[in-house]
């Protein structure tokens, strides 16, 4: 069988992964469990989640690994997080909100299905082509044991090439000359990124930092006055989304044509059915 990939099917293969491993920061289930850890900031909270597979870490190396966060915020919230609840407390619960909220948004018999069986095995298969040199986050995560239960499973496999994918994707805008203002904007600008409330809201800029990286931009030619991206921000944004792809390529060369065929198609259909019962905010996505 040829493991010869069309354009683009690992990133989105990727895309469908990243979306459904990203319900656990928009879900009450996380309040909850982390309100009962003794969390009083949804920031926090959220913060927690993602960096608890790194130990008990500052905002220095949370800034480094999320990249678009202001470590102002970061250092608002870090180490003091690991006084209310160690990481390991933290992944327990992480797990549990995943649980739940997957067990609300899908239903139990999407969870005892073949087919989210299925989803689990390709995307472990996948995992076991990421690498851990140069990829903090992933690396953390590899490091956590594989659940059990098929849609947990499924959950950990999303999250490690989401973290493997993500990885790479800083070194891209590194490269492409993008700080995490410039890089935040630019994306919202594609009509694609989280719109700039939402941004400002849980990274911890001011729109006096979000405006002023929008001039960065323009002054390079790559924005324009209405803060569309000029036919340059098009071919930036787009170079840097297929050097994230040539550095994400293996999982999806090792699962196959084929297989990454099933997984998207399978993604999708977990991503529609999450999404139509509530699993994102209506306006998280656009440029107002």
């Amino acid at each position: 069988m040829s493991t010869l990939l069309p354009p683009r099917a690992g990133r989105r293969c990727a895309g469908a992964l990243n979306s459904l491993h990203a319900t656990l920061f928009f879900s009450p289930d996380l309040d909850r469990e982390f309100s009962a850890l003794g969390f009083t900031d949804p920031n926090a909270m959220r913060l927690a989640a993602r960096s608890a597979p790194m130990g008990a870490v500052g905002p220095g190396t949370v800034a480094a690994t999320f990249y678009n966060y202001d470590h102002a915020l970061l250092r608002q919230h870090f180490p003091a997080v690991w006084d209310t609840a160690a990481p390991a407390a933290v992944l327990d619960a992480r797990l549990r909100v995943v649980d739940a909220t997957l067990r609300r948004l899908l239903g139990e018999e999407t969870l005892a299905s073949a087919e989210l069986a299925e989803a689990a095995e390709l995307a472990l298969r996948a995992a076991e082509a990421c690498t851990r040199h140069a990829r903090p986050l992933y690396a953390a995560n590899a490091d956590l044991p594989v659940p059990e239960a098929p849609h947990l499973r499924f959950w950990h496999a999303s999250t490690l090439l989401r973290e493997h994918r993500g990885d790479g994707h800083l070194a891209a805008l590194l490269d492409a000359g993008l700080d995490p203002v410039e890089a935040l904007v630019s994306h919202t600008a594609t009509g694609k990124g989280m719109s700039p409330r939402w941004v400002l809201s849980s990274r911890g800029w001011r729109r006096a930092d979000w405006e002023a990286a929008a001039e960065r931009l323009r002054s390079r030619g790559l924005l324009g006055a209405e803060g569309e991206l000029t036919a340059a921000g098009v071919a930036l944004r787009e170079e840097a989304e297929e050097r994230t792809d040539r550095l994400d390529s293996a999982p999806y060369e090792h699962l196959g044509a084929a297989g990454v065929e099933r997984l998207t198609e399978l993604g999708r259909g977990l991503l529609v059915t999450a999404a139509v019962a509530g699993a994102f905010p209506g306006d998280l996505i656009g440029k107002g």
